[in-house]
């Protein structure tokens, strides 16, 4: 991968910059730049809303945490601090926590040449992958989601239907949008998986890759990636970026992805509102 990717610190500042501080939201979801922070709010009730950089300092962190935690407790909601390893100040973390924040898992920012994943990767026989294309299709999504994450995201089946209607649901389209794929054995959804396409940058982003504890070992989770890819590279898309757990890191790493540093969700929950 030397050979293809730029150098990690350049690869990093890539994504910083396309990704984080001048990120753009497909509808329902909007991005606002407030004086020093980026965030990330949407029309969906309940629905991940972010604050996804800030430029701050020692002199400045508390004051913007406080003012952040001010605006969405005023909209009622709950919002995640994306953290990223090298954000500063280098105490923001603690600084998040002293504000009330909870800690959420680590995950690895991967990243990986588009073109460097194979776009064929052999399914077991029972397996065929179907994009999808309707109402039906999401509530098979929705299906492993539940038995996979153990999560009631009622908000994520909204996303996805608010996409379809605004016709993001074809695989040949060129613009940005987002496109979900559920592996299915019989009439069974053994696996499913989300991809955006973030218009006007160098990247799409996989999500949501998650397989029926019975179904795993079986390289179906491989095979979605490697089909999301070929959707990347029909669009022209350079990089591949995934939000990776533990479970998942050594599978892309198998496949090409880099690690470029990690992000940590502190996530700050309005008193009112009921846990997720």
């Amino acid at each position: 991968m030397a050979g293809v990717l730029n150098s990690v610190a350049d690869l990093l500042a890539t994504y910083d910059r396309q990704l984080r501080r001048d990120a753009r939201a497909r509808p329902p979801g909007r991005v606002e730049q407030v004086g020093p922070v980026v965030r990330y709010l949407s029309d969906i009730d309940d629905s991940w809303e972010a604050v996804i950089w800030a430029d701050i300092d020692e002199s400045t962190a508390d004051a913007e945490i406080a003012r952040q935690v001010e605006f969405f407790a005023d909209r009622g909601r709950r919002f995640e601090w994306k953290h990223h390893a090298y954000d500063t100040p280098a105490d923001l973390a603690a600084r998040l926590i002293a504000a009330g924040f909870k800690r959420e898992d680590d995950e690895a920012i991967m990243v990986a040449e588009t073109a460097s994943i194979a776009a064929d990767v052999a399914l077991p026989s029972s397996i065929r992958l179907a994009p999808v294309v309707d109402a039906a299709g999401v509530d098979l999504v929705m299906q492993v989601h539940h038995e996979v994450f153990g999560t009631d995201d009622s908000w994520l089946r909204e996303d996805m239907l608010s996409g379809l209607r605004a016709g993001q649901g074809s695989p040949t389209e060129t613009d940005g949008g987002v496109m979900a794929i559920v592996a299915m054995a019989g009439d069974q959804p053994v696996c499913s998986a989300r991809i955006e396409f973030h218009e006007g940058t160098d990247f799409a982003s996989l999500w949501g890759g998650g397989t029926l504890p019975e179904w795993r070992g079986r390289g179906i989770y491989r095979a979605l990636v490697s089909y999301r890819a070929g959707l990347a590279a029909g669009r022209h898309y350079r990089y591949l970026q995934v939000d990776a757990s533990p479970d998942s890191q050594p599978i892309l790493e198998r496949l090409g992805f880099v690690r470029l540093t990690t992000t940590t969700p502190y996530v700050w929950q309005p008193r009112t509102s009921a846990p997720r």
